[in-house]
């Protein structure tokens, strides 16, 4: 079973329910089948509180995750707890315009790569970079709507 929930702190007007097929997408290739964890949209002011208390970095970014399973696999009954992603996203608004995609995409994006960190995936070295973006770029193939433009 898995079970997550979205959060709207921020108030985001747009429809987002594909991000349960992109997370879907994500789990599925991932192999996961009971696990537990929270998206939250946030707008610029808490993600850079969040990354200055917890990254030492005091600027806004567009993507944290909070993954419990850092230090060891935290499981009850079988059912994974992985963590908490947030989401910037007025951030993800310039991204999307920046990159000259949709909206769609970008979050899709920023949520596979949120769920990718709290699954245990990083990009600190170039072969971790390679091997996550790759995993990005293959969820995100399989549909059309997140595909790049």
């Amino acid at each position: 079973m898995i079970d997550y929930k979205i959060t709207n702190e921020y108030g985001y007007d747009k429809d987002y329910d594909y991000l349960n097929d992109v997370i879907k997408l994500t789990l599925q290739r991932e192999k996961v089948k009971n696990a537990n964890f929270s998206i939250v949209f946030v707008g610029n002011e808490k993600i850079q509180e969040l990354n200055k208390n917890y990254r030492s970095i005091d600027r806004v970014t567009d993507v944290i995750s909070f993954a419990f399973e850092d230090n060891e696999k935290v499981i009850d009954n079988s059912m994974r707890f992985l963590g908490e992603i947030f989401i910037c996203i007025p951030r993800m608004e310039e991204q999307a315009k920046m990159y000259g995609h949709s909206e769609v995409r970008e979050l899709a994006f920023l949520t596979v790569h949120g769920l990718l960190h709290l699954l245990g995936y990083d990009h600190q070295t170039k072969e971790e970079e390679e091997v996550m973006f790759g995993i990005q770029e293959e969820v995100l193939s399989k549909d059309e709507r997140f595909k790049r433009s």
